[in-house]
Order: C-alpha cells, then sequence, then structure tokens
C-alpha cells in the first residue's frame, strides 16, 4: 500500500499498542455485531487461482485462509462478467432478478443510435454512448437494494463507502445509498457527474496520480514464480507473454491498473476513507467496500498462468497484508469478506502446451454481425440484423423485421449456430422466460438452470448462445486481450468465498455455496432484516458447532 504514508493513515505507535492488547474472546452467537464490515471483491479470482497459490500466501490471504474459507463458491449464473458478478455480492440476487444480465446489453428501443447499454450507465442522458468515456455512469440499472442500502435504511447514522478500480465494481457493490463511491481513473480517482469529492478522496487521487506519472521498473522474479516464466507467443509479429515483470511507462494508465499498485492505491485510499470518516467508531456497523481490478487486467492482457499473474498474487497478498494490519491498529471490531466476481480460464496457447490440446480460440464467423450479415445477404433481409456483444451470449434480433422475415431469421441463424463445431447450445428466450431460479447446489445446476439466473426477460436475448468448454470467446490472440472469462462452465463460475473475524473460530466447509449467500450472511451478523422470499441466496452459519451466526 504505497500510497499509505502520503494518506497518513495507521502509526506504529498504535500497531504497538495493538500488539499489546489482551487476546480477543472467541465469537459466538452471543457476540455484539462488528463496528465494521469490509468487503473485498477481487476481480477474476477464480477458485483454480486461489487454489494454486493458497500455500505461497503469507500476508492478507493467509490470514483469511486461517478463516472460514469456502473453496467452491460459485458465481452460479451462466453470465460469468463483471457487472453481473458484483451485482449478486451485497444483493444476494441472481443477475436475472437484479436485472445485470451482462457487462453490455441491448435494447433496440432506445433513442439514440448506439443501442448497446452499459450496465452501470444511465443511457437516457443526452449526447452520451455506450463506450469508454462516453457514457454516464450510473446505478439505474440495479433493479434490488444492496446490503449498503438496507443498513442505512434501518439506520441512517450507517456509513458505506465504495472504492474500486472499475466503476462498475464500486457502483454495483455500493448501490444507490453510498456516502462516497469512487473508481481508478487517469486522473486519479472519479466518481458520478457532477459529483464533488471530498477532501480525503482529492488528496488520494492527487497521489495515485502522481504515481501514475511516475514510470515504474519491473518487479523481482520471487523464487516461487520461477516456474511461470515461460514464454508464450502471441500474434503474427513475434511477440510473447509469460515472462513479463509489470513495468510500465509514465503516465501508462492501462498498465498501472494491471499491476498490484493500482489494488493497493484502491486498498490506500479505503484506509484513509475510514480513518477520516472514523468509520467502525460509531454506534451503527458502517460498510467499507473494496474491488480490486488488477488481477482482472493482467488475465485478460496476458492469462492467468505466467510469471506476470504470480507477481500479481503475490503482490496483492501483500496490499492486503498492510491494508488489515492498519484496520488492526484502530483496535476496531472488524468483519472481512472477500470473493471475486467470477474466475477465468487462461489462453488456449499455453493450455495447448500445459497438457489440454483441445483448447481453441472462437470462429470469426460467429461473431454477431458477420453471422447476421451473412444471414441478412442470404434471405434478402434488412441490415442491422443481429445484434451482440460478441460471438456468445446474448443475442438480439433487429426490430425492423416482419414477423415471417423474423421467424425465417432466426430458424437460419438457429441453425447455423447448432451446426458449427464449437457451439454447445442455443437456447431461445421462450425457454428461460417461465422457468424458476433453481434452488439446488450450483454445482448440480443444468445448462438452463445456470442461464435462467442470469435472464431477465426484459434485458436478456431472443436467444443466447454457449459455447464449447475451453474455447475461448477472442478470435485471435494478438489484439490486447489474449484471454478472458463470461462463460457457463465452472472454470469461470467457481471462485472463493472467505470470512474473516477476531475470535472467530475458523473451518473450512468445501460444498458448494453461493456469492448470493454473502449478502445474508452479513446481514445476519449486523441484525439487519433481510426478506429470503426477495433474495436468492441463504445465510452461511460462520460459526463453527452448535451455535449459529444466522441469527
Amino acid at each position: 500500500m504505497a500510497l499509505a504514508a502520503t494518506l497518513c493513515v495507521g502509526g506504529a505507535s498504535t500497531v504497538l499498542a495493538q500488539n499489546s492488547a489482551p487476546p480477543v474472546p472467541k465469537v459466538t452467537a452471543a457476540t455484539p455485531p462488528p463496528k465494521l464490515i469490509v468487503m473485498v471483491a477481487v476481480d477474476q479470482l477464480s477458485a483454480d487461482l486461489f487454489a494454486e497459490y493458497r500455500d505461497k500466501f503469507t500476508g492478507g490471504f493467509a490470514r483469511l485462509a486461517s478463516g472460514v474459507v469456502f473453496p467452491s463458491g460459485y458465481q452460479a449464473q451462466a453470465a460469468t462478467e463483471t457487472c453481473p458478478g458484483h451485482a449478486t455480492i451485497l444483493t444476494g440476487s441472481h443477475p436475472g432478478r437484479a436485472g445485470i444480465v451482462a457487462n453490455n446489453y441491448f435494447d433496440l428501443s432506445v433513442a439514440r443510435e448506439d443501442k448497446r447499454i452499459y450496465c452501470a450507465e444511465d443511457e437516457s442522458v443526452p449526447g452520451t454512448a455506450s463506450g469508454g468515456g462516453k457514457y454516464a455512469p450510473s446505478v439505474n440499472h440495479l433493479l434490488v437494494p444492496t446490503l449498503g442500502d438496507m443498513m442505512k435504511a434501518r439506520d441512517p447514522k450507517t456509513q458505506v463507502v465504495s472504492v474500486a478500480g472499475k466503476d462498475r465494481a464500486a457502483i454495483m457493490m455500493g448501490g444507490r445509498q453510498a456516502d462516497e463511491l469512487l473508481w481508478l481513473a487517469p486522473n486519479g480517482l472519479t466518481s458520478y457527474r457532477g459529483t464533488t469529492l471530498s477532501p480525503t478522496a482529492t488528496q488520494a487521487g492527487a497521489a495515485i496520480a502522481a504515481a501514475i506519472s511516475q514510470p515504474r521498473p519491473g518487479l523481482a522474479l520471487p523464487a516461487d514464480c520461477a516456474a511461470h516464466d515461460i514464454a508464450i507467443p502471441v500474434g503474427d509479429k513475434g511477440a510473447t507473454v509469460g515472462t513479463g515483470r509489470l513495468a510500465r511507462d509514465a503516465g501508462d494508465f492501462r498498465r498501472f491498473l494491471a499491476s498490484p499498485e493500482a489494488d493497493g492505491a484502491v486498498l490506500a485510499t479505503a484506509a484513509a476513507l475510514r480513518q477520516v470518516r472514523k468509520m467502525g467508531e460509531g454506534s451503527a456497523t458502517d460498510l467499507l467496500i473494496v474491488g480490486l481490478s488488477a488481477t482482472d487486467y493482467v488475465g485478460h492482457g496476458v492469462g492467468t498462468a505466467g510469471a506476470e499473474m504470480c507477481l500479481q498474487m503475490m503482490g496483492l497478498d501483500r496490499e492486503l497484508g498492510d491494508f488489515f494490519a492498519r484496520l488492526d491498529a484502530t483496535g476496531i471490531d472488524y468483519v472481512v469478506a472477500l470473493t471475486a466476481d467470477h474466475g477465468g480460464h487462461d489462453m488456449p496457447e499455453r493450455n495447448r502446451q500445459n497438457a489440454w490440446p483441445a483448447a481453441e480460440r472462437v470462429d470469426r464467423a460467429l461473431a454477431p454481425d458477420a453471422l447476421g450479415k451473412a444471414v441478412a445477404e442470404k434471405l434478402g433481409l434488412p441490415q442491422p440484423l443481429l445484434y451482440g456483444d460478441g460471438p456468445f451470449g446474448d443475442m438480439y434480433l433487429s426490430k425492423a423485421l416482419t414477423p415471417a422475415q423474423r421467424t425465417a431469421a432466426q430458424a437460419e441463424i438457429l441453425a447455423r449456430l447448432r451446426a458449427h463445431p464449437q457451439i454447445e447450445a442455443v437456447v431461445k428466450a421462450d425457454e428461460l422466460t417461465n422457468r424458476p431460479f433453481s434452488k439446488q447446489a450450483p454445482d448440480t445446476w443444468t445448462l438452463h438452470d445456470k442461464l435462467r439466473a442470469s435472464f431477465h426477460p426484459d434485458r436478456s436475448g431472443d436467444f443466447i448462445v454457449v459455447l464449447k468448454p475451453r474455447v475461448t470467446p477472442i478470435p485471435e490472440s494478438g489484439l490486447g486481450y489474449v484471454a478472458t472469462h463470461g462463460s457457463a462452465w465452472d472454470y469461470d463460475r467457481r471462485v472463493p468465498i472467505l470470512f474473516w473475524r477476531k475470535g472467530l473460530a475458523g473451518f473450512e466447509q468445501p460444498n458448494a455455496v453461493m456469492t448470493v449467500d454473502i449478502m445474508p450472511t452479513l446481514a445476519a451478523l449486523t441484525g439487519v432484516p433481510v426478506d429470503a422470499g426477495q433474495i436468492d441466496g441463504r445465510c452461511l452459519d460462520l460459526l463453527s458447532g452448535a451455535d449459529s451466526s444466522c441469527r
């Protein structure tokens, strides 16, 4: 947490005082609610990635692994993307209930020319578009309350602060009532348009901007990372990934985001805001939300199994350890929950070298624009015919078609898709509309169960395309992103779910639970009432033995 000194967070004297404090009593059902909830979401931290590095962690992850560990948590839905995943964590609702069906969906009825809708925008703002930097960030599309919203409704003195690397992470976890809601930007930190940052956020943003403006040499490779240091060719220009050291030039914001320094900046900002606002020191329980995005940027840019990801994991472990040590120094009784918005799959080129020769990249012909053009030309239909955000997921037929044209177009498109060797299934909207959400354990769900969990009848496509396992939906590896997520398969669905509190006896539960279980679990710890009929998760009992934390 390199910015901590700049932001004047913590201090050696308080650390010494905390180290000399008496032992903390064991947490029981009678223990009062914690004064502070810290919710940490690590973007693209798959259960596989956590398991791979678990025995290497010595900092923050090691502490959390000594608590209550659910190594087989699930982002249960098929749409394993950033926005839907973050929306599950503090709402207790599947994306199909929350309305966040994907990072981007299409609304062909909107007035603007750009029909694509970003999950965290207000498309009604004049002159905006869904592209990066062109949209107006907003929480409008989230249809359900967050834990912070409910905590503030119960007790207005509750403080809710949400800080993240990405706007959609901060917004989907922070909800509508956050006191401060911030995310990283080239100038340091930003928030909703027209929002004036607090003095502390302004100071933190200036420190982050100063850090971005400075070049950074490559990081030293720890011995534990040596086995990952293997060059993998990408593209057709002789480039490789796998041996990078996360160096960057001055002002390179994108590379800053893909480094432990970005996560450290978010954690330092969160710690500074907690200190200035005295969160956890009042009569109410406060909620501090932290979204850490660097793991996702590394995973997309260079894959999940190279030296770069090893450096990121080791760096994030240190940053989390520093952050928790600063919280310890306050003496506040706090509880931490950590999970991820989705998992991730490594690039197929490295998979093929590592005993999975069937891994491949998607056929360009499956892109919605290419497929729609081919079908429109064959049938003599108007273009554009088909809308979609990629070669899988939600697909939308043009509203300009007559009923007969629509029937013919859909029949031709579905026939082509179902005959393609890379397609697992194509599921029409009417197969999901009246299907209830599954109440079974998420590791037993059918494909239709997974698709239903992220289906909303007003926002999802006319049909949904599912690629076969380990088909990477990026057609070539030289486009800046070499690996991704978003599939209905467990490498993208499985994430760790961890809870820690001083005095909480640790245990490990390997059975499948879900990220929608986190909100009711934390609500139970603080006594916030939750209508079980209005959410999809359940309270997880964090007390080993006859006692229960689900009160």
